[in-house]
């Protein structure tokens, strides 16, 4: 330690860091066996950390299932506003109304800030702590008649400086594997992003597959009306029995039931629709609308991009978790080595706003203890624990990204074949049943033979329109797996663009 008294403060520091640099050029005893020692860890030092990040090696694949021809980037087939290539203007307003008032994605925003303001605190250790506080001398004595009296001599201030100098990058390491953990909870928020938006796209796909529904439900009600007025009008002429009115009024009631079941499950879609877009529910009013006309199918290529580990969110949040776990193991490897510390304090002279100094004081520590503490050898094992499970983390949500992709492309390929053979049934039962009515009409077919093929028309119209809604699910599911329209993203590379405080508010910006 060296101390002065009442020197300017110019001189003071000068003085100071003068009688630092000696100590460190001219060493003696300990301290020149430490300086050896350091500047023999220093030639290595970038091994004391361990080997750099490589991405773990993941299960192979060749190919997808469902396609052929050559890979291509998402940035060829996926636009960032995606959903809009299903020209639907309501789709387009209740997405964006979803990412500006969603809470699901408001909460990943603040948890962003949160990481942010964590990361900030975590660089403090990189540079020197100072610390200002005024101080005052009071002495406090005791008169022989018993009276106390207290007395203020001096008013000062006080500073403080503390300094862990990082010379072998443990704190270094510990701010990457902050920054890791930020890009990880990046990653989330586009999670957040890329589900809010999937999830509004499928809840307004059901809600316009429950108006078309209904819209049907509504027509066949209407048919069985009409045909009921016709019994109606043979039973006065004594033509048909009681019974086949009883029958026929017994259909319309099955009818009705299923007609209140399809608007009570549009109602309710509506309700949590609105939940997504951050409103109370009941406060949204989606007008009626038809599936097949307002929405258009979107015609997914024959290609399939080769980049998706690289912008699927939940894949790279998984990769910054290695990646994070992997600087950790460097920062615990480091903790180990000798540490040096810089340390001073200074006050002033006997005024608060006094240019003197009137004590000062600076020194370095070094300590061995580390290297000796077998707490820190264990955090080392954990850490490289961690690596481990980090990695097979990584590797099974590669798996889950390869199984997504793979279930999308399989069901719209078996959807659109559905499909097909779903408007040759609906074609072939609108002849039979023109052909039943005609001859119901005359007397010449049973009422049963009727209904079975009006039950098996209308389930057939249904199920193209649920088809159709499935094709567009599966649209989006596939446009989800691949991950979007994010751009493409960096981890661990060297070369990746800055670190940047806040993601852009859509994919569109980046």
């Amino acid at each position: 330690m060296f101390s002065t008294d009442r020197h300017p403060i110019g001189y003071a520091c000068q003085r100071a860091v003068g009688n630092i640099r000696g100590m460190v050029i001219y060493p003696s005893g300990c301290g020149r066996l430490f300086t050896g020692f350091c500047l023999v860890l220093l030639a290595s030092c970038s091994k004391l950390a361990g080997p750099d990040y490589v991405r773990p090696e993941l299960p192979e694949k060749a190919q997808w299932s469902e396609l052929s021809g050559r890979e291509i980037t998402t940035s060829e087939i996926i636009q960032p506003d995606w959903w809009k290539g299903f020209n639907d203007p309501q789709l387009n307003e209740l997405i964006q109304k979803a990412i500006d008032e969603g809470l699901d994605l408001k909460i990943a925003a603040a948890r962003l800030d949160k990481a942010g303001i964590a990361l900030e605190k975590d660089r403090f250790p990189l540079i020197p702590n100072i610390v200002l506080a005024p101080t005052e001398s009071i002495t406090a004595s005791k008169e022989e008649d018993g009276d106390a009296t207290t007395s203020r001599e001096s008013e000062r201030l006080g500073a403080g400086l503390s300094w862990e100098i990082d010379i072998w990058g443990k704190i270094r390491k510990g701010v990457k594997a902050s920054e890791a953990g930020y890009k990880a909870t990046e990653m989330d928020w586009r999670a957040a992003y890329l589900t809010l938006v999937s999830s509004v796209a499928e809840r307004y796909f059901q809600i316009r597959l429950f108006d078309e529904q209904i819209s049907h439900q509504i027509a066949s009600e209407q048919q069985n009306k009409e045909l009921l007025a016709i019994y109606e009008a043979q039973y006065k002429e004594g033509l048909i029995p009681r019974t086949q009115i009883l029958k026929q009024k017994s259909e319309l009631n099955s009818l009705k039931k299923q007609l209140l079941d399809l608007q009570r499950s549009r109602d309710e879609a509506e309700l949590k629709l609105a939940t997504l877009l951050g409103m109370p529910a009941g406060d949204l009013f989606i007008p009626v609308g038809n599936l097949r006309e307002s929405i258009d199918l979107v015609e997914v290529p024959a290609i399939l991009p080769a980049d998706l580990l690289s912008r699927r969110p939940d894949v790279l949040v998984a990769e910054y978790g290695v990646l994070q776990a992997h600087h950790l193991v460097g920062k615990a490897r480091l903790a180990r080595l000798p540490t040096i510390s810089l340390s001073g304090s200074a006050k002033t002279g006997e005024s608060l706003y006094s240019t003197l100094l009137n004590t000062w004081s600076f020194g370095l520590a070094q300590s061995f203890a580390p290297m000796f503490d077998r707490n820190l050898k264990i955090d080392v094992k954990s850490n490289e624990a961690d690596v481990r499970i980090a990695i097979e983390q990584y590797r099974k949500a590669v798996l889950n990204a390869f199984e997504e992709t793979e279930i999308a492309l399989l069901n719209l390929d078996s959807r659109k074949q559905q499909m097909q053979e779903l408007q040759d049934q609906v074609g072939y039962l609108t002849v039979v049943h023109g052909v039943q009515q005609s001859r119901l009409k005359e007397g010449l077919m049973s009422q049963l033979e009727v209904f079975e093929t009006e039950r098996t028309l209308l389930a057939a119209k249904q199920g193209i329109l649920t088809q159709y809604q499935q094709l567009l699910n599966d649209t989006v599911t596939l446009y989800k797996a691949v991950g979007g329209g994010w751009p493409t993203e960096y981890v661990g590379d060297q070369n990746a663009p800055a670190l940047q405080s806040k993601p852009s508010k859509d994919p569109a910006a980046e």
